[in-house]
């Protein structure tokens, strides 16, 4: 079976690789010569445990490969998943250009049918956008040649991508008809052997659902958040009321832990999103407002807790940081709580020490050398007022007490992420604060 994935983001180049390493031919295809260059390489431009031996391994035997040019993957292929970037627009809406330019091109150019997917995340209504723009390209060549759309949303988990796609709670697709059914059939069938669920619905269906899962979690981060800071001014333990209505089946234990918000490239962008798709159909989503806003309230919480310990001048003050990536075992920065903080810090006049295992080079593209970026975790609290904990990374929950002693100016810990225990930081002498 021969496959095209357009765009070599996250989504599709774990898409991509994913389906070849179950035997499928695969086609990946970016505009961006450098970035296809370096795949051809075995150079991947993000971090993602496993994935770059998986892409080697698949290049080398032939299964994947990289192009540049759309138009010359569609003679020989039966689907084509556009995975390009649904960046939000200044008023939270996801701007649909890129997934419409792919749509024209292949509207130019396919001669037999293809059933065309959409792998990125779009507001409910873009498949009726992608069909009617392949269709007007059709038109304009004066021709007839049938084709489907499909919506098949991916839920992967950065960090974990490659155990997502290769053994997912669920595959969710929207069809509109049994040809593109088979056909996703087919496609998937490698994968049901583990006996995972197809769930197969209406195109706008599959398109809520993707928001809706993404709302979800986004919601539930908040509400704990939202929690954690009341618990502080009545005095409960929010780790203790976390694990008292975990329990409970019906709502269960995940995404219940407090911390300094979330980010990524999917919470932020698609609670953005939904807002703004009911607003356009005149309703107004109060509780997803809610969430955002609890969200960049509680971005600046760990300065605010700074602030509480140190006193409000921070000017000259040396702050480190542990942990930049929005969360750990991925490199992504985009809405990271680390960039409100460390601009909060600049701000105030500190001067930032930071380190993160894989994130580093991400964040000098962001912020430039406004921080000063340090060779390991220890060396960053040398001589420091205070050791901020903005990432949960292995490697930072259990350090050793008496290295951060001998070398830290002053003994305060601000733990954004509730990793540590209270006591045994106390009884090493440290001021602390959590969520």
């Amino acid at each position: 079976m021969n496959i095209t994935i357009v765009g070599t983001g996250y989504v599709g180049l774990v898409t991509g690789t994913c389906f070849s390493e179950m035997g499928i031919n695969v086609t990946c295809v970016d505009t961006d010569e450098n970035k296809i260059r370096d795949l051809k390489s075995g150079i991947v431009p993000i971090y993602e445990p496993g994935l770059e031996e998986m892409l080697r391994r698949n290049y080398q035997v032939g299964r994947l490969q990289f192009s540049t040019d759309l138009s010359s993957c569609l003679d020989n292929v039966e689907v084509v998943f556009s995975a390009v970037g649904t960046p939000p627009d200044e008023d939270g809406s996801a701007d649909l250009r890129y997934v419409l330019e792919v749509a024209s091109t292949i509207g130019k150019h396919i001669n037999h049918y293809v059933l065309v997917v959409t792998k990125s995340t779009v507001p409910v209504g873009t498949a009726l956008k992608v069909k009617a723009t392949i269709q007007a390209e059709l038109d304009k060549r004066g021709i007839n040649i049938p084709f489907d759309v499909a919506s098949n949303p991916e839920f992967l988990k950065e960090g974990s991508a490659i155990k997502d796609f290769m053994n997912p709670d669920r595959v969710v697709v929207g069809v509109e008809s049994e040809k593109a059914k088979g056909l996703m059939d087919k496609l998937y069938k490698p994968f049901t052997l583990n006996n995972y669920r197809m769930i197969y619905t209406d195109i706008p269906s599959a398109e809520m659902i993707k928001y809706a899962a993404n709302a979800m979690l986004a919601t539930r981060i908040s509400f704990m958040n939202d929690i954690a800071n009341l618990c502080q001014l009545v005095g409960a333990d929010v780790n203790m009321v976390r694990r008292g209505i975990g329990t409970d089946s019906r709502i269960g234990n995940k995404f219940l832990y407090p911390g300094c918000g979330y980010g990524g490239s999917c919470f932020p962008k698609d609670v953005k999103a939904l807002i703004k798709t009911a607003a356009q159909h005149g309703y107004e989503m109060q509780v997803l407002q809610a969430v955002e806003s609890v969200n960049e309230k509680q971005k600046a919480i760990v300065f605010e807790k700074l602030l509480k310990v140190l006193g409000n001048d921070l000017n000259h003050k040396t702050i480190a940081l542990w942990g930049l990536a929005f969360k750990p075992d991925t490199d992504d920065m985009r809405e990271a709580p680390s960039l409100v903080i460390i601009d909060l810090l600049l701000k105030a006049g500190c001067k930032v020490k930071v380190y993160d295992p894989v994130a580093m080079d991400e964040c000098k593209k962001k912020i430039g050398d406004d921080v000063e970026y340090c060779r390991d975790m220890y060396d960053a609290v040398l001589d420091s007022d205070a050791l901020l904990l903005l990432t949960e990374w292995k490697e930072f929950r259990i350090p050793s007490w008496n290295v951060l002693k001998r070398t830290m100016k002053n003994l305060v810990i601000v733990d954004g992420r509730d990793i540590y225990d209270k006591n045994e930081i106390l009884g090493n002498g440290f001021v602390y604060e959590c969520i």
